[in-house]
């Protein structure tokens, strides 16, 4: 199942950034890069897609407008909200039009790629016509796209976006124990982090050989094409 998205923003390099983004993640394709809601409005008319990554302050109108609009057109494509504003209210108007997730700028490649593989994994579950035996189960498919814990239990979000970053100064790849050093935790830890990111499809092992002994591995985010 490929999931289609039309990405929604402004901003000529972020929504190119965006695009690279979401294509890097297996099973997502983009359908269209629009820059305003109007565009976004005209393009839904003609070609519906699965998800919506939807800027929140677009030139023309609001996004949470352009949400009502889709709403009151009787299209079911899911949304993403992406806005750098910390106010509740909106997040709460978010939720009220039926917006699946909320990302907040700036974000990373990781946060990006671990929210549309929560989405894939609920849609996945949802989908199919299938029928829930009772309220676990509904609990569950709701919990695999918004549970209360986005990592896996002992991960924190801080130093999941440090590890990445470590990486990204790397681009010919960095050892756990040179992530620990620079991150401040564990070799152990830095390690579960990496491999994390692994899993993901953000980053990739890179075996090193050397010496005498074990090849060291090595960890890379590939460069954005």
């Amino acid at each position: 199942m490929t999931i289609s998205v039309l990405v929604v923003e402004d901003e000529e390099i972020t929504a190119e950034a965006n695009r690279i983004y979401v294509e890097r993640v297996p099973g997502f394709e983009v359908a269209g890069v629009v820059r305003s809601g109007g565009e976004a409005l005209r393009f839904l008319r003609g070609r519906p897609v699965d998800l919506i990554l939807l800027d929140l302050y677009l030139p023309d109108m609001h996004g949470l407008e352009v949400c009502r609009a889709v709403r009151a057109g009787g299209l079911m494509c899911d949304v993403i909200a992406v806005t750098s504003a910390r106010d509740l209210a909106m997040v709460r108007s978010a939720v009220s039009l039926g917006i699946s997730q909320y990302l907040l700028k700036p974000f990373t490649y990781a946060t990006l790629a671990e929210k549309l593989t929560r989405y894939a994994r609920f849609k996945q579950e949802a989908g199919g016509g299938a029928t829930a035996v009772g309220q676990g189960d509904v609990d569950r498919v709701l919990g695999t796209l918004r549970g209360s814990s986005e990592l896996p239990k002992g991960m924190a979000r801080d130093t999941l976006d440090g590890v990445a970053a470590r990486l990204r100064e790397h681009p010919g790849g960095a050892g756990a124990q040179a992530v620990a050093d620079a991150v401040g935790v564990s070799r152990v830890t830095a390690r579960r982090y990496l491999e994390y990111l692994v899993e993901l499809g953000v980053a990739v092992r890179i075996p090193q050989y050397g010496g005498v002994g074990r090849p060291e591995l090595l960890y890379r985010i590939p460069m954005e094409s």
